[in-house]
């Protein structure tokens, strides 16, 4: 990840810190993660685990309440080792963080259960806005490899249409396929959280899709983004 200062989890207020448990095999990459995110106040690294078997041991011990996860580990990979949690654990939460971008992989990992997907390299900000995002139950996918993941989703049959959305509601939608859980599109747009919800429910009834991320497809393929 490149350095840069913390900004905030945005997450709602007294939000107790978000349990996490890092599973990667690099030990600079590793070392490199515990310091990153255990500076932030609202979060605490409650462990970390160097291949996949040791991952799903540790998640079951510690039950954090996410999982930062590579796909390239020893032993057991981070897609087996997902869904492992997943199958045992099905509240924790999991982004997966990784060099791996193949299209195969992608889909793959997403379909283990994992909860976001970033790539390494990318910025501080970008993992901590899929940790905001996966911890309040949103999903949040890497710019680089949104397009990947929508080339492979059966094309949604919606009868709403983009054109009926207010111009606040596109507003909030360009948001939503940023990966921007509520409270970020809030504090972005200096408006309450209900307000969100209220608009995220309005965009879904017309576009007739039944979820944020089936929302975000209707807008890639409108050419919305």
């Amino acid at each position: 990840m490149s350095s840069e200062t913390l900004s905030p989890l945005n997450l709602p207020p007294n939000s107790p810190p978000v349990r996490i448990l890092i599973v990667e095999d690099d030990p600079m990459m590793q070392l490199g993660l515990e310091q990153s995110l255990a500076a932030h106040p609202q979060i605490d690294i409650v462990g970390q685990a160097e291949d996949g078997y040791l991952g799903v041991e540790a998640a079951l011990k510690l039950k954090p309440d996410l999982v930062v996860m590579d796909i390239g580990l020893p032993r057991l990979d981070g897609i087996a080792a997902t869904q492992r949690i997943k199958a045992e654990l099905p509240d924790v939460r999991v982004v997966m963080l990784t060099s791996h971008t193949t299209e195969t992989e992608i889909i793959a990992a997403l379909s283990s259960g994992a909860d976001a997907y970033c790539i390494k390299g990318a910025s501080v900000s970008s993992l901590l806005a899929a940790i905001a995002a996966a911890t309040v139950g949103a999903t949040y996918l890497d710019p680089q490899i949104a397009r990947k993941v929508i080339d492979h989703l059966k094309p949604p049959t919606p009868t709403g249409n983009v054109a009926n959305l207010s111009q606040r509601e596109l507003e909030v939608l360009k948001l939503m396929v940023e990966g921007y859980s509520n409270p970020q599109i809030a504090s972005s747009l200096y408006l309450s959280p209900n307000t969100i919800k209220t608009h995220v429910r309005g965009i879904m009834n017309k576009l007739s899709v039944d979820d944020r991320v089936q929302a975000a497809v209707v807008a890639l393929r409108s050419g919305l983004v």
